[in-house]
């Protein structure tokens, strides 16, 4: 009896059938474990999968077909001379040696630059219209249209407007300044004059974005900041900026694409003059490709602007990614 009651502490309970092993053997024995059973996706899941798919298919296709094979296209096109007529001649990186060895581009480097560090400008002056417009008064909705126009205008309209307002006979400047003053045609002041006139629709389009972003605040911690005494500089900075990150992300991502692919204004203003001083990437990749027909070293001033915007925009947003986590 004894000898029969240490058998069955020693070895555990027996399975049914007198293997003699324990419960748990059965499973290691027989099938996958109970766990893997249950994550195998249900028939409903896979027809959740599938029908999610079939809706990304087509905007899939979209940006594959005008966005992916367009870059990958120009990349390619970078490495052959090739002037839109004749059969292309593969060159290496001839294209982009004599790029980073002529002047023009340095300039046209420089000038984007320039355009980034002032169109930076416009989220918070952007910020501050909308901050002024946010308010419910007699007549505020007129005054938001007025705002808002310069957005909806063109920018061939905006370059033909401040072309006259820069005129040094019968522009408006000059009336104010008492004198004329070539701003257009002197190389030192023409590009900043371009982006002077570039930063009225911009800071339209940053106001619409915050005017958006405004609406959507949390009331609950406006009311408890003004509860703990918070107003003025104080709101502004610790309860309504911090709800408005991502509208200022969206606002400096759109900047900079903004400042790096300018041509319209440049176009219509200065055709990257005088002396090629306003000349920026964007414009003088259009000048080589259409003007030289030079479509080969066109393309690699497109990558290089691609590259250049790729670092921008992947910096701010592991900025912000950083900043959320």
């Amino acid at each position: 009896m004894s000898h029969s009651v240490s058998r069955q502490t020693v070895g555990g309970p027996a399975e049914p059938g007198g293997a003699g092993l324990p419960a748990s053997g059965g499973a290691l024995r027989g099938g996958p474990p109970a766990a893997q059973r249950r994550r195998r996706p249900t028939p409903t899941a896979r027809r959740q999968r599938r029908a999610a798919f079939l809706f990304l298919a087509p905007a899939c296709v979209m940006v594959a077909i005008y966005v992916v094979w367009p870059i990958l296209s120009t990349i390619r096109l970078s490495f052959f001379n090739w002037d839109g007529m004749t059969e292309p001649s593969f060159i290496g990186l001839a294209n982009y040696i004599e790029l980073f060895h002529t002047p023009t581009f340095y300039t046209a480097l420089r000038n984007n630059l320039i355009w980034l560090v002032l169109f930076l400008l416009a989220p918070p002056m952007g910020l501050a219209v909308a901050l002024y417009l946010n308010q419910a008064v007699a007549g505020i909705r007129i005054v938001k249209s007025l705002f808002f126009a310069p957005f909806v205008l063109s920018g061939v309209v905006v370059g033909l407007i401040f072309s006259w307002f820069y005129d040094p006979t019968f522009g408006l400047l000059a009336l104010i300044l008492g004198h004329g003053v070539p701003v257009l045609g002197d190389p030192r002041y023409a590009t900043l004059g371009i982006v002077f006139a570039a930063l009225w629709p911009q800071t339209a389009y940053c106001m619409i974005l915050y005017l958006t972003g405004l609406t959507a605040l949390n009331g609950e911690q406006i009311e408890a900041a003004r509860m703990e005494g918070a107003h003025g500089w104080s709101m502004l900075w610790h309860v309504i900026l911090p709800q408005l990150r991502p509208t200022t992300f969206m606002a400096i991502v759109v900047t900079i694409i903004g400042a790096l692919r300018s041509f319209d204004l440049i176009s219509v203003m200065t055709g990257g003059g005088p002396f090629e001083s306003s000349t920026v990437l964007a414009y003088y990749m259009y000048d080589q490709a259409i003007k030289y027909y030079r479509i080969g070293y066109s393309a690699a001033v497109a990558v290089v602007l691609f590259g250049i915007m790729l670092v921008y925009i992947i910096y701010h947003l592991r900025r912000m990614l950083r900043t959320e986590q």
